[in-house]
């Protein structure tokens, strides 16, 4: 297992993200405890230290899951991390409640790691509303020992991700991000990482790859990548593009089965960054898959000008496209509902005078219109 310093700390480099367990019978909270059990052993077999949950993954089933597996292992050969539910903006005046809960059912007195979950458009005014006095409670847990390490996961935007560092940069010390070799550009990912490597803020990793589809690559893409390393498996390289990258110290791969965690703690052995010409080409491939699905907005915001709705077409283009790439999902719908209800796709009137004007001939009232029928 390759390791990576933190802090004084060695982080196996490959960590076990629990939104993924394995279930019975197809119930997504009905966790496999007994497979689940059997993963983690592999995973401590294998060197591997770190388990990453969240409140609401599994139905809320999670934490509790990974608690029992972990349970049987001596505390100090683990780190385990856990979140503040945000994403649910009920949750923000129950943070003293929902902490003390999540110690009772990870059966743990302290978290190593904690995050303020899923930082976004929809939640960053409440995260930073200092009535809900949720960056003191965690400072104070963290003074108390209670809490090792604070951090935060973002899905949010470049505006969104500022904002948050410029109010509570100084506190954080890591950032875990949606990144892989689509979204380095899809989602900004490399504007991102430039970002918090200014604030010396450290890399984690969510979605490494893509929630499955860079493990599954069509023939021709697989044999693009053959043609460079024959003796990769396909979802190797998502990991070796993320150990190109300085500053991605824990990628978190979300394993549903033995076998996905034993392949991984292969890939995990050794440290095999991309060369130049390997970085192009996946990056490029990277780009090639989104380009079937996504309309090539530029940004140029001409189009803006001429919305008699002023609606904010770029940023509405950019979530269309998620939305399209992704088959779904929850980003897109979770940034729209930040949008004031006269500026979602719904509020469009069909007439063409952003059309007029774009310099790549977009044929954006039928966006709209098609995002409004796949949201439902």
């Amino acid at each position: 297992m390759i390791y990576k310093e933190f802090q004084g700390l060695k982080l196996s480099a490959l960590g076990m993200g629990c939104m993924r367990l394995p279930v019975v019978e197809g119930d997504n909270a009905a966790v496999d405890q007994t497979a689940v059990e059997e993963m983690v052993a592999c995973a401590m077999a294998g060197g591997g230290n770190y388990y990453d949950t969240a409140w609401g993954y599994h139905g809320g089933q999670s934490e509790t899951a990974i608690g029992k597996a972990l349970a049987r292992y001596p505390r100090e050969s683990f780190y385990l991390a856990d979140k503040f539910p945000g994403y649910d903006l009920s949750n923000m005046s129950k943070v003293k409640e929902i902490f003390e809960e999540q110690l009772k059912k990870c059966g743990t007195e302290y978290f190593d790691f904690y995050l303020f979950h899923n930082v976004c458009e929809m939640n960053i005014d409440a995260y930073l509303d200092p009535q809900y006095g949720i960056l003191d409670y965690l400072l104070e847990q963290k003074k108390a020992g209670r809490i090792r390490h604070l951090g935060f996961s973002c899905h949010g935007n470049m505006p969104v991700l500022k904002r948050f560092l410029e109010a509570y940069g100084q506190h954080m010390e890591f950032c875990q991000l949606q990144l892989n070799y689509i979204d380095w550009t899809f989602q900004g990912g490399k504007e991102k990482v430039e970002l918090l490597a200014q604030y010396g803020i450290p890399v984690w990793v969510m979605e490494p790859l893509r929630g499955g589809r860079l493990a599954r690559l069509n023939d021709q893409e697989a044999a693009a990548l053959r043609a460079l390393r024959p003796e990769e498996p396909v979802p190797a390289w998502a990991f070796r593009f993320l150990q190109s990258i300085p500053g991605v110290t824990v990628t978190l791969s979300g394993m549903s089965d033995l076998s996905q965690m034993q392949a991984n703690i292969e890939t995990f052995q050794t440290e095999a960054p991309l060369d130049a010409a390997e970085w192009e080409s996946l990056t490029a491939l990277g780009q090639r898959m989104t380009s079937t699905a996504a309309l090539p907005c530029t940004a140029c915001r001409y189009c803006v000008t001429h919305c008699p709705q002023g609606l904010d077409i770029p940023d509405l283009l950019a979530l269309y496209n998620e939305h399209r790439f992704t088959g779904g999902g929850f980003i897109a719908p979770m940034a729209l509902s930040a949008f004031p209800e006269d500026k979602r796709p719904g509020s469009c009137v069909g007439c063409r005078s952003c059309e007029a004007v774009c310099p790549q001939q977009l044929k954006i009232s039928e966006a709209m219109a098609d995002f409004c029928r796949i949201l439902g």
